[in-house]
């Protein structure tokens, strides 16, 4: 068996689970959520048997219901504002957060502990916190200024619903802009203090465009999270509150109108809907964003391959010389 050949073989055998995994958990699923999406199905037995074939109805239906407009509205207004109030954010507190000083590491933990706090816990302590008689509006009251419905109010909602997912996710981006930060080379920052650059002129000259990469990944991460947000919205917002307080998103119209409404034919057309929405922007995304840093992390590994290969030719052409060559050689052929 030659090298080509068993390296193809360990391909296989290491991604055959994954891709097992992937059909079993993905594929066949939106295949079964389309099936069902045929049907006016309560959710028992076989749709075939125990619901009724309707075709593309429950499809046509989500395209001229409103409320859905609504939901897609929402949830790519979410979309946008995250991806412009945390991504200077998370910037601005990892620059704060990759410097020297007393309690950086406190604060880093600090900063990163609701990321990995539950959503249900989450949403629970804001929604009990931003009631109209809550924690908020108390304090407020304390110190002399009036309170608000943060949640029920269709002009207040939603900035209430981007504080709180920025409140929680934030931490993530930071520490993603941090391991960004700290594979830049010092050498770079050493070199632009030489020739006089200040803090932020070496911030904007090299930190930025070093961490194009790492922001554009934390940017894709964003958009995926927003087109399946869910929880959140769901403890604070209910059932029905998040249709009129402007904050609905095509998950919470999905669990409404399928699972609430007793109807799992339509949430399953819903379902299909969403993963077609959400696989076309993460595809547009892809070809216009993320090709860019593959297509050169791809330029790169070929540059440096060739750069070997001609180092060792090298080497081996003047490798009968000296014992000094002779050791070049079999250290760059070792590469």
């Amino acid at each position: 068996m030659n090298d080509r050949m068993r390296k193809r073989l360990e391909i296989t055998a290491l991604s055959l689970p994954a891709l097992i995994m992937f059909v079993g958990f993905v594929i066949v699923p939106v295949i079964m959520a389309a099936y069902y999406g045929f049907y006016r199905w309560k959710g028992f037995g076989q749709p075939s048997v125990n619901g009724q074939f309707i075709g593309l109805q429950n499809y046509g239906m989500i395209l001229t219901d409103p409320n859905f407009h609504d939901a897609l509205k929402h949830t790519l207004l979410v979309m946008v504002a995250s991806l412009i109030i945390q991504g200077p954010l998370a910037i601005l507190f990892a620059l704060l957060l990759n410097q020297k000083f007393k309690g950086r590491a406190i604060i880093r933990t600090l900063i990163f502990v609701p990321y990995v706090v539950s959503e249900v816990i989450v949403g629970t302590a804001w929604s009990l916190m931003l009631q109209s008689t809550g924690a908020v509006n108390a304090l407020l009251n304390s110190i002399g200024l009036p309170g608000a419905d943060w949640i029920a109010d269709p002009n207040i909602a939603f900035w209430t619903l981007m504080f709180i997912i920025s409140w929680k996710y934030i931490g993530f981006a930071v520490i993603l802009m941090i391991a960004g930060m700290q594979s830049i080379p010092e050498e770079l920052y050493e070199a632009a203090m030489v020739d006089g650059a200040g803090f932020w002129r070496r911030q904007w000259s090299i930190t930025l465009p070093l961490l194009g990469p790492t922001i554009r990944i934390w940017a894709f991460m964003s958009i995926i999270g927003s087109l399946q947000l869910f929880d959140l919205v769901y403890i604070v917002w209910g059932q029905y509150v998040a249709g009129t307080a402007g904050t609905s998103t095509m998950a919470t119209y999905m669990v409404r109108e399928g699972r609430l409404a007793n109807n799992y034919g339509y949430g399953s057309a819903v379902a299909v809907v969403i993963f077609i929405i959400s696989l076309a922007i993460a595809l547009t995304y892809q070809r216009l964003v993320l090709n860019r840093d593959l297509d050169g992390a791809i330029t790169t590994a070929r540059g440096e391959k060739e750069r070997r290969r001609k180092e060792r030719d090298r080497a081996l052409k003047h490798g009968g010389g000296d014992g000094g060559d002779a050791a070049i050689a079999s250290e760059v052929a070792g590469q």
